[in-house]
């Protein structure tokens, strides 16, 4: 069945395929969350251009969850290569090892599985202020809201009917913590804003959770997301503004979501605010938050006030029978693209992705960003990383360029870096590493490095990327980190079977690995 399925799809690999192609290599990978599948043509004996006809995609996929299945694998990682000839390589394996994503990407292994990167907002400074809501305000202005809502409105909306106080003492043991006082008051009027199948909006834009979907959901969120070391090796949490009010983490058991956007994403209030914050605090969270979420107001009354506010202001529009505010939160972006570094840098600024440059990138304006975390910068080089030295940047992609003796000096000590993403233009030393506190995350695949031994040196190190020479002459000196969950061989040039007898040295072997050939038959001559 494999080498008729392979052999059927070389037809459609070759008829798309660029002149002089001398290989055509597609990866995939299936699990129980689906498949995910990308290709590259070789010309010449270097990788070449992307496959983009993947109209083959439903016969690879079904072969790869057959090898699957047929295995007993809950994941499998499949590659296929056919040349001109007509001939091809297939080879199948377990999870062990995965493709990596984005351009020289090459595999993954995960060496320990139960590792996750901790979230800064776990292990920041509690707040100590005192709630801002008053439960009797938020009644009043509640009620306020209702009767303003039932003028535009020209009726009065219908809501169910209060929560039982038992009912509510009942849900807080089951949260493991009280709700604020005024939004525990209003869920004494009513239980959420939801009558049969409708919902009357009354959070902005989201509905007022019911209080057994308020649990429901905290139960749901109550931990940050793991998206995998692909995605999560350089992700940063952002801070909200105002600063150190909201905990920077993607979800925290204190999070009472009670409001939603029925996307994924709510409105709660935080009963575990950072330094700056109060208890009872509304915030953002969920899906387009789990890496920034965001302050609202200090507390349910408050924003109960603000309603009230944009109401008497107008900046409201009825839409399908309910009221829409127009500019419901405060937003503040943290992120800023930009081509080159002649534009004003923005104080409030915390993450930058610098796309090019013409000539040696300068850092200095920079220093601007008091509160810069993640810099990333895609072309070019810089000679100085001098003047990010004392701006708590945790995840930094940059070239530096070493040809005249410039090195990693500036960062020794640096005590906000998790993720290094280095590239140089000569050979580098690693020895400031050994000073940096934090450091969990580096890929060296894009630097010349003096002497890789120095990793040994770094028994917090986390994860690990480099080049397949870069990784023989580590694993030959026995300098492997200690402590590693998770490394990738990086490449564009590296096959499956390489992989294969990386990971094992790495301790992860494939085991039963599938494997078909072929050679040109009848047809292909």
């Amino acid at each position: 069945m494999a080498e008729q399925v392979v052999r059927r799809i070389a037809t459609e690999v070759t008829e798309h395929a660029p002149e002089g192609w001398t290989e055509a290599v597609v990866n995939c990978t299936a699990g129980v969350g689906g498949i995910s599948m990308s290709g590259r043509y070789a010309v010449d004996g270097a990788p070449g251009q992307l496959i983009r006809h993947f109209g083959f995609h439903p016969e690879l996929r079904s072969l790869a969850e057959a090898i699957r299945d047929a295995r007993g694998w809950e994941c499998v990682s499949m590659e296929v290569r056919w040349r001109p000839t007509g001939g091809f390589d297939l080879v199948a394996f377990s999870d062990v090892v995965t493709s990596a994503h984005g351009v020289g990407a090459g595999f993954q292994v995960v060496l320990d599985h139960g590792y996750r990167l901790p979230q800064p907002g776990f292990a920041q400074e509690p707040g100590t202020a005192g709630p801002a809501g008053d439960p009797d305000l938020a009644v009043a202005r509640f009620h306020a809201y209702l009767e303003r809502r039932a003028s535009i409105l020209g009726q009065p909306e219908e809501l169910p009917p209060p929560v039982p106080a038992a009912a509510l003492d009942e849900a807080e043991r089951r949260l493991g913590r009280p709700l604020p006082a005024d939004l525990r008051a209003l869920y004494l009027i009513a239980d959420g804003d939801g009558v049969g199948h409708e919902n009357l909006w009354l959070f902005g834009d989201n509905t007022w959770l019911s209080l057994e979907n308020l649990v429901h959901v905290q139960a749901e969120w109550c931990e940050p997301d793991w998206f995998g070391w692909d995605l999560e090796w350089d992700a940063v949490v952002f801070d909200a503004y105002p600063a150190d009010t909201v905990r920077r983490c993607g979800a925290n058991p204190g999070w009472l979501p009670f409001g939603s956007g029925q996307d994924a994403n709510f409105l709660a209030v935080d009963t575990a605010p950072a330094r700056n914050g109060r208890p009872g605090q509304v915030i953002r969270m969920g899906r387009d938050h789990d890496h920034a979420p965001q302050y609202v107001a200090d507390s349910v009354t408050s924003l109960l006030g603000h309603y009230l506010d944009l109401l008497e202001q107008g900046a409201y529009e009825v839409r399908d029978g309910s009221i829409r505010f127009l500019d419901p939160a405060r937003v503040i972006e943290h992120n800023e693209v930009v081509n080159d570094m002649s534009a004003e840098i923005p104080p409030t600024l915390q993450d930058i992705h610098i796309k090019d440059t013409s000539g040696a990138l300068d850092l200095t304006p920079l220093t601007a960003a008091a509160n810069l975390r993640r810099l990333h910068h895609y072309v070019g080089a810089t000679t100085d990383l001098g003047p990010i030295r004392a701006l708590p940047i945790e995840a930094l992609r940059v070239t530096l360029d070493t040809r005249d003796g410039d090195d990693l000096t500036p960062l020794a000590g640096h005590r906000h870096l998790v993720a290094l993403n280095l590239g140089t233009t000569a050979a580098t030393d690693l020895a400031p590493l050994r000073t940096v506190p934090n450091l969990r995350c580096l890929d060296l695949s894009r630097a010349d490095v003096r002497d890789l031994a120095v990793l040994a040196d770094l028994p917090d190190l986390r994860y690990l990327a480099l080049t397949a020479q870069q990784w023989s002459v580590l694993l030959d000196e026995g300098d492997t980190p200690p402590h590693l969950a998770a490394a990738r061989l990086a490449g564009d040039d590296v096959g499956f079977e390489d992989a294969l007898a990386w990971s094992a040295r790495l301790g992860r072997s494939s085991g039963d690995a599938f494997r078909v050939s072929g050679t040109p038959g009848p047809e292909d001559g």
